[in-house]
């Protein structure tokens, strides 16, 4: 991650909320469109470090102010933006983890930090989600758009490479023929487009989109175990480069032992024959062991 994270009072460029089990995250530079910058790189990995470590917060939603959700990279500094000799980048990168030698990238930073969640997340898109505003959210759990959303990994068209281990997730999350049609041509497309693609599973009217997001934050809050849900999390994703399902069957045999003996299970049992809703109190740290290490950091950064 990177070096002096900001206090969660001192964002500038983001906005954090927590209530009723929901944590709110809010990217707020609309006069750019809430372009990304590493100032809002810091601030997100804060912010989901916060959502981690309050036990009340069961899901993370993430959504953007104004017109739009992210509409890429802050290009203000033109030419060089992208150029790592840039006296202005390296200024901006201080503090910033290596990997091969170099500082690492930002887009990467929140996109790895999004997959080592261990609350659920959801992104609601409010408008354009363009570069690093698409792929920094495909390590999200759900992902729903407003019928004005527009996408675009336009990596191609300027240049550069696609970031934030988008390499990685987008073949996965929609398949290497779509993930490859929308990165190789850089276009921008719709919400009905990104649909039919897999990226996003709803497409909702704009005024229904942070209504539709929160009610189905509130179903898991309201309904679900947290350890329950971490753990499932968890599996889920580390499992997608298992070689064998014998992999995902020796921890699935740990997890239903381990969780079989908590709390949790008794009380989701007892409250169904109880025909009650469930009253779960199991705190995720006490089965942190049953969680693989996922995204496992390579060892020239351990």
């Amino acid at each position: 991650m990177t070096a002096e994270e900001p206090a969660l009072s001192a964002f500038s460029q983001i906005t954090y909320e927590a209530d009723d089990g929901v944590a709110t995250i809010t990217l707020n530079r609309p006069d750019r469109l809430n372009a990304f910058t590493t100032t809002m790189c810091r601030e997100l990995v804060a912010a989901f470090d916060a959502a981690d470590a309050d036990d009340a917060v069961r899901v993370v939603l993430m959504t953007g102010a104004g017109r739009g959700f992210c509409a890429g990279a802050d290009l203000q500094r033109g030419a060089g933006t992208f150029n790592a000799s840039d006296a202005g980048r390296a200024v901006e990168r201080a503090g910033f983890e290596t990997i091969g030698g170099l500082p690492r990238d930002a887009g990467g930073v929140v996109s790895l930090r999004v997959a080592a969640s261990r609350k659920p997340v959801i992104v609601a898109y409010n408008g354009p989600a363009v570069g690093v505003g698409a792929t920094m959210t495909l390590p999200a759990d759900v992902r729903i758009a407003a019928e004005s959303a527009k996408f675009g990994f336009v990596f191609a068209r300027r240049g550069i490479a696609p970031e934030a281990a988008s390499s990685w997730f987008l073949p996965r999350v929609v398949g290497i023929s779509q993930a490859m049609e929308w990165v190789a041509t850089g276009r921008v497309f719709g919400a009905a487009e990104a649909k039919d693609g897999g990226l996003v599973s709803r497409v909702v009217p704009d005024a229904d989109l942070l209504p539709t997001a929160r009610t189905l934050a509130k179903e898991i809050a309201e309904n679900t175990s947290a350890v329950s849900v971490a753990v499932s999390r968890k599996l889920l994703w580390s499992m997608l480069g298992a070689s064998t399902p014998w992999e995902a069957h020796r921890l699935d045999t740990r997890a239903i032992h381990e969780l079989g003996q908590g709390p949790d299970t008794a009380e989701g049992v007892r409250s169904f024959l109880d025909k009650r809703p469930p009253e779960f109190t199991a705190r995720i740290d006490d089965f942190a062991a049953l969680m693989p290490e996922w995204p496992a950091r390579p060892e020239e950064m351990e």
